[in-house]
């Protein structure tokens, strides 16, 4: 009794909410710094990005799942790539 799940879709609301993610640690980065204008550019752009997953999954529940997944991915190598830059930076 599952609902039927379009592969495109599922790899679509992985690789909008892992970007998604990925910009929400941008933004986090941008506060903690203190930077007033970087914090509202990725405020704004994360608010656009979100918008693709949450239209996605809300027509079928099973997408709820590629979204953590995507979230998952998008924190994950936000902070990888935070951490190489600044490792760079030394």
């Amino acid at each position: 009794m599952l609902p039927t799940l379009d592969p495109l879709i599922a790899l679509g609301v992985i690789a909008s909410t892992a970007a998604t993610d990925a910009v929400y640690v941008l933004f986090n980065a941008s506060v903690v710094a203190r930077k007033r204008v970087a914090a509202a550019n990725w405020s704004s752009l994360w608010y656009l990005m979100s918008a693709f997953a949450v239209i996605s999954y809300t027509s079928n529940w099973l997408y709820v799942l590629f979204a953590a997944a995507g979230s998952w991915l998008g924190g994950f190598f936000s902070i990888t790539a935070l951490n190489w830059i600044e490792a760079r930076r030394r």
